[in-house]
């Protein structure tokens, strides 16, 4: 008799109801339970309860019963709310029939994603994530589960190129002796390879992974794999770089890895097998077959922009790159080799044609409208950083003068408080949202060689470099708008210089900064010119992709682009803690801005160098240096011109600028406090809160007394308080040296 109530008990407990896939989840996630705590109370593997959670498989007897148990349990704690969409239960169904055996996979519901925000405005919260289809049958080895928490593809499910459907990365990592792939939306993939090479076979021939090219003439992005260390241990490869691989860059030559990808007939670039490594084979004709690794033990993952990106486990891991790869584009090295790929995604220099003769697809002989082209130019002499080859003949040791050198750089500023100042409680710091992002935005800038002009008439629509003295320019009286105004020019930076010390003479300029002065109501002379006649928006695109990445994200962590001044800054208190990982998309966005900037003048990276001989990166056409400097003076206007109106409106002055960081002393501690709003709003022209790029936020307050004492400390009237304004933290190396 037992053994029929045991039959009957198995036969009920075959049977459990269970709530649907997603309520599962959210049920665990209520309760602050992980994945890895479910599997180990019911002991089964990680991934089984994944697979439950994403429905791509039910559980079975006996787990089945004590899976129903603990939802059970947790739906009497935390309910579902009928009036949100979102969280409401669908009613509980049986969905021990949805098994594996069926075949047949089930639909997803494919969502429009939201439209392109316009230039000054973005969507308050974060597009919906769109599902994608969970499947129930398992071809080479695959399964889905979910990766902790749901990245946003880049196109919706119904959009979706059938040849990267499983997205454009996978975590590769080892799980109860079995390899295995994390990839995007918390799929899954079981890989068959023992080896690098047939990880690479494997990766293009069945894995579906890639991303769809980010414009016409463009090409789609190689996949990406990430090397965990467990990974790099099956595959033979070292945890971790001994110190001289590690200044090399890569493992050497003779490692038995890098003999099997010969064998294999796999190559390298001629950076080899490093943190960040490309595998490929040549492509023929329009078949390309390449595949990029990250190995972020291997400090592939810089700290300063991913944070702790290197130590999450790989399905969270998984979730940040693909964020990351859907909104910006799939990395293809540091943020500042992703910041330049992405200019170059965006306008190929080249487009493919067809071949008369051979009838196949080689590239044509011009370059793509827009595009920089595929070969180098070189920039003017006066844009030449020291040790160009365009200064070869230049003596020994010698100094460029401003009248030598174009030297457009971010403001490093400060001067000491006045009295009136020094009276007030608190300083006040104001940082710009993604200042050299909005400065390239609508910025004309050459896309070709430049030409010399002798006198020529100052166009402030034509990119160049300008030869003029800028030293009459008096900040006491200056043009706002179409009226003059009188200001206390001693309290201002000069616009021209880095430093704010006034011109002493004729300089080069980029075409912003003498614009500018023509703005403050003055003439300008120049004497000589080098410009550029072809030239166009060519950071547009590159802009609204790495805004839009920003604010999206941005809204994903509680701060919209239409939000009141007083709850903007109240959502951006703590906005990092409310989800970690996407607070690591944040800061890597912001570094793909100014490190593909920085890019543009990249200088020579050891290689046994000397001055006047030629470096790796004057080989690309993206090694501009007056692309850079145009960006970065642009910035720094936008930035004089904001305070210029603050000062015309409220006799306000800074003390201290930084970069996109300004800081002003006042009574109060929030930026309300001295910012000129009305009824809500802003000073037309100055500083107006929002996430948008171009708005600032607070950067931070600390007290007037806490910098007077700092810089007596240093010994420093002058010590840049912008720095430190943040959290106040001053060791003895950042004494302003």
């Amino acid at each position: 008799m037992s053994e029929l109530f045991d039959a009957v008990d198995a036969l009920v407990e075959s049977r459990a109801a269970l709530p649907p896939p997603p309520e599962r989840k959210r049920l665990r996630a209520a309760h602050g339970l992980t994945i890895d705590e479910v599997a180990t109370a019911l002991k089964v593997r990680r991934a089984t309860v994944s697979g439950w959670e994403s429905g791509k498989t039910e559980p079975r007897p006996p787990e089945r019963n004590a899976y129903a148990r603990l939802l059970n349990k947790l739906a009497g704690l935390y309910p579902a709310d009928p009036t949100d969409p979102t969280d409401a239960a669908a009613p509980v169904q049986d969905t021990a029939a949805q098994t594996t055996s069926t075949g047949v996979p089930r639909p997803a519901e494919a969502q429009p994603l939201p439209k392109d925000p316009a230039p000054e405005a973005a969507p308050t919260t974060a597009p919906e994530t769109p599902r994608t289809p969970a499947r129930t049958t398992r071809p080479s080895s695959t399964s889905r589960r979910p990766g902790g928490k749901q990245a946003i593809p880049a196109t919706s499910p119904a959009d979706a190129d059938p040849r990267f459907e499983n997205g454009p990365l996978a975590v590769v990592d080892v799980e109860e002796g079995k390899v295995v792939a994390y990839c995007v939306g918390g799929l899954v993939l079981d890989v068959p390879a023992k080896s690098l090479p047939s990880l690479v076979d494997w990766t293009l021939t069945e894995a579906k992974l890639g991303q769809p090219k980010l414009s016409g003439p463009g090409r789609p992005a190689d996949p990406l794999l990430v090397l965990t260390e467990a990974a790099l241990d099956r595959l033979g490869l070292p945890v971790a770089l001994t110190e001289e691989e590690r200044l090399a860059g890569r493992i050497p030559e003779s490692h038995k890895v890098i003999k099997q990808l010969a064998r294999a007939e796999w190559k390298l670039t001629k950076r080899g097998l490093g943190p960040w490594a490309r595998i490929y084979r040549p492509a023929k004709g329009s078949d390309r077959q390449c595949v990029q690794l990250c190995i972020p033990s291997w400090n592939a993952l810089d700290t300063r922009h991913w944070g702790h990106a290197a130590q999450l486990p790989p399905a969270e891991l998984a979730r940040v790159l693909g964020v990351y790869a859907s909104r910006v584009m799939t990395p293809r090295g540091s943020t500042a080799v992703t910041g330049l790929e992405l200019m170059t995604a965006l306008h190929p220099p080249t487009y493919a044609v067809r071949d008369e003769e051979t009838g196949g697809l080689r590239q044509a002989d011009d370059k793509t409208p827009g595009s920089l082209g595929k070969d180098p130019v070189d920039p003017a002499p006066c844009e030449a950083p020291d040790g160009h080859p365009l200064l070869k003949d230049l003596p020994r040791f010698h100094i460029r003068t401003p009248a030598e050198k174009l030297f457009e750089e971010a403001y490093d500023w400060a001067r000491p408080l006045t009295d009136a100042e020094c009276m007030r409680r608190n300083l006040v710091g104001l940082d710009v949202n993604m200042a050299f992002a909005a400065g390239a935005n609508g910025l004309p800038v050459g896309l070709g060689a430049p030409t010399y002009v002798k006198n020529p008439l100052f166009d402030p629509k034509l990119p160049g470099s300008w030869l003029v003295d800028l030293s009459h320019v008096d900040l006491s009286r200056v043009k706002v708008g179409k009226e003059w105004v009188e200001l206390d020019g001693s309290l201002l930076p000069s616009p021209f210089t880095p430093k704010g010390d006034r011109p002493a003479g004729p300089a080069w300029y980029a075409t912003p900064t003498v614009a500018y002065a023509v703005e403050l109501g003055y003439e300008v002379h120049p004497v000589e010119a080098y410009v550029r006649y072809e030239n166009g928006r060519y950071l547009d695109s590159w802009y609204t992709r790495l805004r839009d990445a920003y604010l999206a994200t941005m809204a994903d962590l509680g701060v919209g682009a239409d939000l009141a001044p007083a709850d903007f800054l109240a959502a951006m208190d703590g906005y990092k803690s409310r989800d970690l990982e996407l607070a690591i998309v944040v800061s890597a966005v912001k570094a793909t801005v100014k490190g593909g900037l920085g890019k543009l003048r990249e200088r020579p990276r050891g290689e046994g160098w000397r001055p006047g001989e030629p470096w790796r990166a004057l080989s690309r056409p993206t090694w501009r240096p007056d692309i850079r400097a145009a960006v970065i003076s642009r910035t720094r206007i936008n930035l004089h011109r904001k305070i210029v109106k603050h000062a015309a409106f409220t006799g306000q002055y800074p003390v201290a600028i930084l970069s996109d960081c300004v800081v002003y002393a006042a009574d109060g501690e929030s930026p309300l406090d001295f910012l000129p709003y009305r009824d809500g709003k802003p000073l037309p022209g100055g500083f107006k809160l929002g996430i948008n790029p171009g708005l600032v936020k607070h950067e931070g307050t600390q007290t007037v007394l806490w910098g007077e004492e700092v810089r007596e400390r240093f010994d420093a009237p002058e010590l840049n308080l912008a720095r430190y304004i943040k959290d106040g933290t001053v060791t003895e190396l950042d004494n302003g040296e």
